[in-house]
């Protein structure tokens, strides 16, 4: 559950407080510091607030409650240290109708408690300042918004990118402004974008990664592991900025018609109250403490500077750590519930870990110099584009595919696996990606997913897919790809080649798909047993050397191009010229005579 004291919207600097011109505000003590912010405003006559508060707060005072001795003692000074040790953000001190200027010794114990002060001229109400808060709160909150809608966005199209996981990391990566990394399911970094950090940093994003996979290491008994949700431990005091969900990091702004305060409402604090949060049913007043409990010192932890607590980095390195027992955290404990994220700090580093999919090993890991309020939903945005892109893409489901391959491992046919896995008819897509180097591994898992198929072969540069038949591949971008006839299973070897050859003629003719197309021809009026016999007694002396049969039938089928034989073989020009008159030596004949090329394109189909 949230914490209670999480303020609902976006903290405000406290420059942008003292820019607007309508208040007029002046700082006239403490530290000029930028990240200076405020979490809410509270007013209080109280000679000790302290009790009253919760940390983040600009406290706001007329100064009724100063006595007229309070300048020659150390009542400024305890004052101003109360404020401090329960983390308020910064004093403003209302100048009339009690006093005409900010006493002297209030300046001067602001200044030495390092607590900013503020000059509250008359004009300026109390409830003025408030409403102005909840303004640049509002404005906070629709720019975060509008931040989160840009970033979703440009992840998705990041996503339909031809080499979707590496874009949605670079995307990622800019949005976060640091480094996004994808580990595979045995830890090792399959991906990666952005400014890569120290070894330091890398070193523990991996360990905080092994806390989020299915098989990382045991949590101590009793321990929790770190969540988005675990309070952060901040300048200003312990307090989140934004939930652990991935809906919109805030609470709406206060609705619309709500009554601002005004100079006749009742200033809370004058009677000892505390303002109510929002979303909450309890009673308006501070409880008192209990008969006996110990008051809180300037030691006492508590929800501001001092209040910090344990930091997340303590709690992941419980997980981490051997027990006291010597035995390595890496043991596992199968019964044990594995959180799907966790967050840590290293050197300065906000670190985070994401599991991808239902249990399948990948990890997102983002390292970022910041955490900014919308910075939790942008990465769960992240983690549902890579879990499907990383997730496994069923034509049928996983125990009927492994099944199938059992079975045809162990000699069955493939037409009789075949209806474990759909039936019907299928084609076999072969693809290559234009870069240069062959496809990952997730690389080919997105394209069988765009292709509509799990059945995906990553085999070296080429990346083969058996897809149903009623699924028609269309050009991808990024990939150029050869597409087989459809075919009953047991032709399923054929249709290999004819990808292949589909795929060949594609890359030579730079066409990003090319479909095999059979259609009925003179060839057929010959027996195809006398055909084949043909072929294999004209193309013997070159059909002991495969490289020769294939150069000599690409080079026919592009129309004697060398240099688009070269590319299709991924081979030289020169290369493609001693192949091709080693074969015109061999078949003694003249290739250049169209006659020749149609008898041999005649056999070379039959071979």
């Amino acid at each position: 559950m949230p914490d209670p004291a999480v303020p609902p919207t976006p903290p405000v600097l406290l420059t942008s407080l003292l820019a607007r011109e309508d208040l007029s505000l002046r700082r006239i003590a403490g530290p000029e510091d930028p990240g200076t912010v405020v979490h809410w405003v509270h007013t209080s006559e109280m000679a000790d607030p302290y009790p009253y508060l919760l940390g983040g707060e600009l406290l706001l005072t007329a100064g009724v409650h100063i006595p007229e001795a309070a300048g020659s003692g150390t009542y400024f000074d305890e004052y101003v240290s109360r404020i401090v040790a329960a983390g308020g953000a910064a004093l403003g001190f209302g100048v009339a109708p009690v006093h005409d200027t900010v006493p002297r010794a209030l300046v001067a114990a602001c200044e030495t408690h390092g607590l900013p002060l503020l000059e509250v001229p008359p004009q300026t109400t109390f409830s003025g300042v408030a409403r102005a808060v909840w303004q640049l709160m509002a404005q906070s909150r629709l720019a975060e918004l509008r931040r989160v809608t840009d970033a979703q966005q440009s992840l998705a199209s990041a996503a339909s990118r031809p080499d979707p996981v590496p874009s949605v990391l670079r995307q990622l990566a800019q949005r976060l402004g640091g480094w996004a990394v994808l580990y595979g399911p045995e830890g090792a970094e399959i991906a990666g974008a952005g400014r890569r950090p120290g070894e330091e940093v890398r070193a523990a994003l991996t360990r905080l990664a092994r806390v989020v996979r299915p098989d990382g290491p045991a949590p101590p008994t009793g321990a929790t592991p770190p969540t988005d949700s675990t309070p952060r431990t901040g300048a200003t005091g312990t307090r989140p900025t934004e939930p652990g969900t991935a809906g919109p990091p805030n609470h709406p702004a206060p609705p619309t018609g709500a009554t601002p305060p005004t100079d006749s409402t009742p200033r809370t604090g004058a009677t000892g109250t505390r303002p109510t949060e929002p979303g909450t049913a309890g009673p308006p007043n501070h409880p008192a403490p209990p008969t006996g409990a110990t008051p809180p010192t300037d030691s006492t932890p508590r929800a501001g500077a001092a209040r910090s607590g344990e930091t997340r980095a303590a709690r992941a390195a419980a997980f981490l750590r051997p027990d006291a027992g010597g035995a390595p955290a890496s043991q596992t404990d199968p019964g044990r519930p594995v959180p799907t994220s966790a967050t840590d700090t290293a050197a300065g580093t906000h670190l985070a870990a994401y599991a991808l999919g239902a249990g399948h090993g990948f990890v997102l890991g983002v390292a970022s110099p910041q955490r900014a309020p919308g910075d939790h939903t942008v990465v769960s945005v992240a983690a549902v584009l890579l879990s499907l892109l990383t997730g496994e893409q069923q034509s049928g489901t996983g125990a009927a595919r492994s099944s199938a391959l059992v079975r045809l491992l162990l000699g069955a046919a493939p037409e009789e696996v075949a209806p474990l896995l759909g039936g019907g008819r299928w084609v076999v897509v072969r693809a290559r990606p234009d870069g240069t180097g062959p496809a990952d591994p997730v690389a080919a898992s997105a394209l069988g997913a765009a292709l509509g198929s799990a059945l995906v072969d990553p085999a070296g540069d080429v990346v083969r897919v058996l897809v149903p038949a009623g699924r028609t591949p269309a050009p991808l971008p990024g990939w150029t790809l050869g597409v087989s006839a459809a075919v009953a299973p047991h032709d399923w070897p054929t249709a290999d080649t004819q990808a292949a050859r589909a795929l060949a003629r594609a890359r030579a003719t730079r066409t990003p798909l090319l479909r095999h197309g059979p259609r009925p021809a003179l060839a057929d009026l010959v027996p195809p047993g006398e055909a084949a016999a043909h072929a294999h007694a004209l193309l013997a002396p070159v059909a002991a050397h495969p490289a020769l049969t294939e150069t000599l039938r690409t080079w026919l089928s592009l129309h004697g191009s060398w240099d688009r034989t070269a590319v299709a073989l991924s081979v030289h020009r020169n290369t493609v010229r001693q192949r091709v008159t080693r074969c015109a030596t061999l078949l003694e004949t003249d290739l250049d005579d169209p006659d020749v090329r149609m008898e041999l394109w005649f056999a070379l189909r039959r071979l």
